[in-house]
């Protein structure tokens, strides 16, 4: 961060995290992967509109009372999700403001920001914070594209005062190369470096951050230890959590552990506690599951972040504006 934390950013930041200020976010912000399985489990070519959001607003009432805040998507769950009245007080929302893109094409493509949607609406609707998922390679044609994006976003987020959550994935530029190959995994952790390196001083409040080594492919601890420091101190001032990458629950729960011990300020976890539900075609059944193993997963990965985490606040602490009397004449007004 290089400027003061606005006054509304800094009490998103609150509403986002838990009482130890520490990010314990669950995240149902899938779309077209969401929809194929669920279509899938259902024998339907095409799960509805109203089957989807009745799906997600059944994953948020389980799983929202056990989380710091939810990670929602425009098309099927904030809206209904509010709608419902399935949010605990004291839950906070963040929504993701680009458009649905997944596989190696959508990669090499700039990132689209979806149509009818924007950062003042999030804030209009109570959000407390906005996620930006973008496809990032240092050494791409489009990075400066990219880049361009980002501070689009993040000029958004500071007129409406809504912490800016920045999600880079990386992905190989070699044709033919996959993200999960072994020539890859070696790139990786200086690309998630170097990704933040030139990502965060666009205007990122918080990291949205895959974990940077590949769990197929590296089992040396004291490595994955060490390169998460070093996101750390890449990051400097500006909090960054672990997001699940559609790793299984077991993996997830011990990068959570390294990735806190490491000063992460949290995690967003969405596959790795809840994707097991989308394949059990029974609506009872489904419940069983989110509330019981889900619930308990979400559980065990809070504790881990309550217990390790490095709190935001512990972060942004000499960003946090120093106000005297008079403060709110010249409060929200541009800077001359």
């Amino acid at each position: 961060m290089t400027k003061p934390l606005s006054l509304g950013k800094l009490f998103c930041f609150q509403q986002l995290t838990n009482e130890f200020n520490v990010f314990a976010m669950a995240a149902f912000d899938h779309r077209d992967a969401f929809v194929a399985s669920l279509s899938q489990t259902l024998g339907v070519p095409e799960a509805s509109w109203e089957t989807v959001a009745a799906e997600k607003t059944r994953i948020a009432t389980a799983l929202a009372p056990h989380a710091s805040a939810v990670l929602l998507d425009p098309l099927y769950s904030a809206g209904p999700v509010l709608a419902a009245g399935v949010l605990p007080k004291g839950v906070g929302l963040a929504v993701a403001r680009e458009k649905s893109s997944y596989g190696s094409e959508a990669m090499r493509e700039t990132t689209t920001l979806l149509d009818g949607w924007s950062v003042e609406a999030i804030r209009r609707m109570g959000g407390a914070g906005v996620k930006l998922l973008l496809y990032y390679h240092p050494d791409a044609p489009n990075a400066a594209a990219q880049e361009d994006v980002v501070r689009h976003v993040a000029a958004e987020c500071d007129t409406y005062e809504i912490p800016f959550m920045l999600e880079p994935i990386c992905y190989p530029l070699e044709p033919g190369q996959k993200k999960t190959d072994a020539a890859f995994a070696a790139q990786r952790p200086e690309l998630v470096l170097e990704s933040a390196r030139r990502l965060l001083p666009l205007g990122v409040d918080i990291l949205k951050a895959e974990f940077p080594t590949d769990a197929n492919h590296e089992s040396d601890e004291a490595k994955m230890i060490s390169t998460c420091r070093q996101l750390t101190n890449t990051c400097g001032d500006i909090p960054w959590v672990l997001l699940s990458a559609g790793v299984n629950f077991t993996t997830f729960q011990r990068q959570v552990e390294i990735a806190c011990e490491a000063g992460a300020a949290g995690f967003v976890a969405g596959r790795a506690i809840w994707s097991e539900a989308l394949d059990i075609a029974d609506a009872d059944a489904r419940d069983r599951f989110l509330y019981t193993t889900a619930v308990s997963r979400l559980r065990v990965l809070a504790a881990t972040a309550n217990y390790r985490a490095t709190p935001w606040s512990a972060r942004v602490a000499k960003h946090i504006p120093r106000l005297s009397e008079g403060w709110y004449v010249d409060y929200g007004k541009p800077a001359v």
